[in-house]
């Protein structure tokens, strides 16, 4: 189990870096009306989108290994640990500076993932009906249209909403991660679960440029944080059965994912490296 939790620090890093690549690639593109994929062709014409585009595909396999026996509520704690990353890699690249109260953040956040490392019960992939995988699919289609209706809203409230959306995407592939039991090209190709996590995948990403581009980077990585780790941590607790060891480790496992992700949030400021403006949406 030790190599699955550092495969899951090893995907908040690669998660962390492609945040300030993404973000620089992003406020380079001309942003668009609306949730429009145009955006999301623009922007992998930015070279330091595409890097941070390769950071997070690494940062997803590191994350596959790690729901192979981690439950659910850890391995998204750990992803939100992405943000002290960033606030670390802000300093040298984008000028940022770190108060005591952000390093405070950043104690938090490793106090937490060290309560998770050592409180988070051992699971395998999880074995559920095939309605559980078809509602996921159905959960994509959901969101879908939540985010072609929020980019449509006005700022401040179209990059919050699009945060948390982004982030309910993220806690969406990490759910149908987990239930992919049948790892063969035959059982992949007939799984729901499967065309849950791709057309997830793109849709989240989506999203997330979209978001990226509004300017107010403090909302849209809060939110981020918010929807990637508390409904998917709950969603695995009652329907994945995840749990924490036995005896004393569950409140032990909670406080390390209230610290977590408290110190995530309280860092979100620097998530997306602020001192650039969003551009103009295109005419």
């Amino acid at each position: 189990m030790l190599f699955s939790v550092l495969a899951a620090l090893a995907a908040a890093l690669c998660y962390g870096v492609a945040t300030v690549f993404q973000a620089l690639g992003a406020r380079r593109t001309a942003s668009s009306s609306g949730l429009d994929p145009r955006v999301l062709v623009r922007a992998l014409g930015q070279w330091p989108f595409v890097l941070g585009t390769g950071l997070d595909l690494a940062g997803y396999v590191c994350q596959f290994v790690a729901l192979r026996e981690l439950p659910i509520f850890a391995v998204e704690a750990a992803q939100s640990a992405n943000l002290a990353v960033t606030a670390v890699l802000a300093v040298p690249v984008l000028g940022a500076r770190l108060h005591s109260r952000e390093w405070g953040a950043i104690a938090a956040v490793c106090a937490g993932l060290a309560l998770l490392g050592v409180s988070a019960g051992q699971e395998g992939p999880a074995h559920t009906h095939a309605a559980f995988r078809w509602s996921l699919l159905g959960c994509v289609a959901l969101l879908g249209l939540a985010g072609w209706r929020c980019a449509r809203t006005s700022e401040p409230w179209r990059s919050r909403l699009l945060g948390l959306l982004s982030g309910l995407g993220f806690g969406l592939i990490a759910l149908a991660t987990r239930v992919l039991t049948d790892l063969s090209p035959s059982a992949l190709i007939r799984d729901p679960a499967t065309y849950a996590l791709l057309f997830g995948a793109v849709l989240t990403f989506l999203l997330y440029t979209v978001a990226l581009q509004g300017g107010v980077v403090t909302s849209v990585a809060a939110a981020l944080v918010v929807g990637e780790t508390v409904l998917p941590a709950g969603v695995g607790l009652v329907f994945l059965g995840d749990h924490s060891r036995p005896g004393p480790y569950g409140p032990l496992a909670l406080t390390g994912f209230i610290l977590a992700v408290a110190g995530a949030i309280a860092l979100s400021r620097f998530a997306e490296g602020e001192t650039e403006d969003a551009p103009e949406p295109a005419r």
